[in-house]
């Protein structure tokens, strides 16, 4: 969700493994079909336009973690996850929306948490997922840390067409 050009012609797709996986056929999986899956339940949707909107999140996002039995350390991963990809949408994309669902498959129980942007998109996936890559002010860390904290992470994006990234987190208790 780094600010960006125009040098990605097709839509890229990351997941695990870490490198970016270039999809122009469309094959991959976009956040409405992740979001159709049995044992998912939308626990919030919330638009982020401004810093308030960023500390509702995470207000949300932590409350869906005791909701979903995360322990304290597992709380505090996908809480700054979320605020890294939501202050993303807001800083680089102009605004976008974060979506977070409960996942209970097999009686498992995770959260997957789905941004969207309307903006540039990324032109160069895999460089904005490195550590120290950055378009503003910030360390360059947020997308990438974000990567780390989570189970499976994935970045739908094109420019001019905005970002969408789906992380999950996976409660291993």
């Amino acid at each position: 969700m780094t600010r960006g050009g125009d040098a990605l012609a097709a839509d890229t797709l990351v997941g695990r493994p870490r490198s970016p996986v270039e999809d122009p056929a469309g094959l991959a999986p976009d956040a409405e079909d992740l979001a159709a899956a049995d044992g998912e339940e939308l626990y919030y949707r919330h638009d982020v336009r401004s810093e308030e909107d960023l500390l509702t999140v995470r207000h949300a996002v932590r409350a869906a973690t005791v909701q979903a039995g995360f322990g304290i350390v597992d709380q505090t991963r996908v809480v700054t996850a979320a605020s890294e990809l939501a202050r993303n949408a807001y800083v680089h994309g102009g605004g976008g929306t974060l979506e977070l669902r409960l996942l209970s498959p097999g009686g498992r129980r995770g959260l997957r948490l789905t941004v969207r942007d309307e903006g540039p998109g990324i032109p160069d996936v895999e460089t904005a997922l490195q550590d120290g890559y950055t378009t503003g002010s910030g360390l360059g860390h947020g997308l990438g840390g974000a990567r780390r904290l989570v189970h499976d992470f994935q970045i739908r994006t094109a420019p001019g067409q905005g970002t969408t990234v789906v992380a999950t987190r996976w409660n291993d208790r």
